[in-house]
């Protein structure tokens, strides 16, 4: 069995004499285990180094996932949360993967010349600052969905990947998932004629607690840290909560409750499955302005889509067409009529780019220097919806967006918003 500790001084050399010996010729590249000469079982000093950061709920499924790839090899993980730190490295060791870095800094594991790429799943007011200056470092980067805070954030993310020609994917990994991509393909060739109405199922989050219960903060974790650039509060456990029904995906500090949440995968179905990944719409309209009884958000051409509006029918997604319809949920894909589901599409049809795994997609991205499924500007696009949608529900009023230019109209106190202000401490990179 090779080792899995990690990887010497060897695979740095590797890497520094490939580029000495002209193999760098257009850009960043990958030592791949066959120019190593290890075909099969890679060793560990041909893996590509990953550093993770942020080990909660989300980072369980990444760790195993990346871990198991034969071209990975974990080199650090990161956590402000001691307990947190420790479980992760205990889980790596379970593993096989000993003398894994530890560390409650994430510039550290940017730093670590051994790390090659950068899986992020902290709460979502730490993702942009993250994803910059791990690709400013010169690594590529998974960073969870929404993949950033606000709007300005996701410009400056989308500018770095290009600037810094890095790999990135946003982790809406509904776009690996066969039955999302089966009712795409229907929506984009008119199978059930023109879209006209779509309707989203979010469900809803409880407000945070209307008397938070403040105590010291625990030994062992960076409070102020994980607050990052977000205003300070005193410590309660619900606000730091890592919980997919509570905690701090209720709090609008860290996000955009659930538009950032569930909207972050269902939005970015609808914008891929109506060819906007590179648009948006242009007019949000939030639940009781003027007597509306459901939050909804229209396209230029009139296409509107509606939140939590019934009936679903049981299911996520509903795109009504004028000659038919499909309806999607993870695991299950029906359309109206039935048939439907049975079209076979050729060559010619516009079908979507297929990645059957969302991780896989990412590291075979990295090693062929192509896009991936959801790159930045993608997940920028579909975040713009999330922090809009939540803008207009916080004041109440119906927001005018310009997707072309990028801008809010005629709504100064909606145009404020497209960024948040940050703790001196923790500024944003710059790009």
């Amino acid at each position: 069995m090779p080792s899995n500790s990690c990887p010497s001084s060897r695979r740095t050399f590797l890497k520094q004499s490939a580029i000495a010996a002209g193999a760098l010729l257009s850009g960043p590249q990958i030592l791949t285990s066959q120019a190593l000469g290890n075909a099969g079982k890679r060793a560990a000093n041909s893996r590509m180094g990953m550093g993770f950061i942020g080990m909660g709920l989300m980072s369980r499924g990444h760790l195993r996932t990346f871990s198991g790839m034969s071209e990975v090899q974990p080199i650090a993980v990161c956590d402000v949360k001691a307990w947190q730190l420790d479980e992760a490295v205990k889980s790596l060791q379970e593993h096989g993967f000993e003398g894994v870095q530890a560390t409650p800094s994430y510039e550290e594991v940017i730093a670590n010349p051994d790390v090659d790429l950068v899986c992020i799943t902290t709460p979502d007011h730490w993702h942009a600052a993250m994803a910059i200056e791990a690709m400013k470092a010169g690594k590529d980067v998974y960073v969870e969905k929404p993949m950033t805070l606000t709007i300005e954030e996701g410009k400056a993310v989308a500018k770095a990947e290009k600037k810094y020609g890095r790999i990135l994917q946003v982790g809406s990994q509904q776009r690996s998932s066969e039955h999302f991509r089966i009712a795409v393909n229907l929506v984009r060739n008119g199978l059930i004629g023109e879209v006209k109405e779509i309707y989203c199922r979010l469900g809803h989050f409880p407000p945070p607690p209307e008397k938070e219960e403040y105590k010291p903060v625990p030994n062992g974790f960076n409070y102020d840290r994980w607050l990052g650039p977000t205003p300070f509060y005193d410590y309660s456990d619900h606000r730091v909560l890592g919980n997919y029904g509570r905690g701090w995906r209720c709090y609008w500090d860290y996000g955009s409750r659930k538009f950032g949440d569930w909207g972050a995968h269902h939005f970015d179905v609808i914008q891929w499955a109506l060819g906007r990944d590179h648009t948006g719409p242009v007019e949000f309209i939030p639940k009781g302005y003027n007597g509306a009884e459901y939050h909804h958000y229209r396209y230029a051409d009139g296409i509107t889509v509606w939140r939590d509006r019934t009936p679903d029918h049981g299911h996520m997604i509903r795109f009504i067409g004028t000659e038919g319809e499909v309806r999607v949920s993870r695991g299950n894909v029906e359309s109206v009529p039935r048939r439907l589901i049975r079209h076979r599409f050729s060559d010619a049809d516009d079908t979507v780019y297929v990645s059957r795994n969302h991780q896989r997609n990412f590291i075979d991205c990295v090693e062929s220097r192509q896009p991936t499924i959801c790159p930045a500007e993608i997940g920028h696009r579909t975040g713009v919806i999330c922090h809009l949608a939540a803008i207009a529900q916080r004041l109440v009023q119906p927001v005018t967006w310009d997707p072309d230019t990028e801008q809010v109209v005629d709504n100064d106190e909606a145009a404020a918003m497209l960024d948040r202000p940050r703790r001196p401490a923790y500024p944003m990179p710059t790009v």
